[in-house]
């Protein structure tokens, strides 16, 4: 096997943004292992601010799909997973909650890509009229901010895998 062979690896450069999917429910085991994924995440100081709202009925996928204007393919994706973070957990989760969030959002993807399934990040942080109607939709409280939505499904879309690194970003010992 090669470097590239590397099931981990294989994962990672697989992983595309899916924006289009069947029209099958995601069976609770592949959703609890996501979850469990994007737990197994690094945070500060373990302090793991997260919390994930699994979002499977219609209406509300719908209502998200409303309220996110980059975000219509949640009309006909069966499952959303909505991340947030406590940052009142702790002095470095109200640092770090983002960083922690993100690496869980992430977690998330690239298990659902190498579980079968597809997926994308909508962003919901740093626009508060987005914050504030995912806040109404699924009842999040006040002090728990939203990082993102994804919308995930059986994909109805096919990508090649990433190949190749932009050369232009890469410094080494220095920029």
């Amino acid at each position: 096997m090669t470097l590239r062979e590397n099931p981990a690896v294989a994962a990672l450069l697989g992983r595309r943004s899916i924006r289009r999917f069947e029209s099958r429910e995601v069976e609770e085991e592949r959703i609890s292992l996501l979850l469990e994924c994007a737990c197994a995440a690094p945070s500060a100081a373990g302090t793991r601010p997260w919390h994930f709202v699994v979002v499977r009925d219609r209406g509300r996928l719908d209502a998200l799909a409303q309220a996110h204007p980059y975000g219509k393919m949640l009309f006909q994706a069966p499952l959303a997973v909505v991340v947030c973070g406590d940052p009142g957990k702790s002095d470095l989760a109200r640092l770090y909650w983002e960083e922690d969030c993100s690496a869980a959002m992430e977690n998330l993807l690239v298990a659902a890509h190498a579980l079968g399934l597809g997926g994308v990040w909508l962003g919901v942080q740093h626009t508060p009229q987005r914050e504030a109607a995912l806040r109404v939709i699924l009842s999040i409280p006040e002090t728990v901010r939203v990082l993102g939505v994804a919308a995930l499904g059986y994909p109805g879309e096919a990508k090649a895998p990433h190949s190749g690194w932009d050369e232009g970003s890469i410094h080494r010992d220095g920029w």
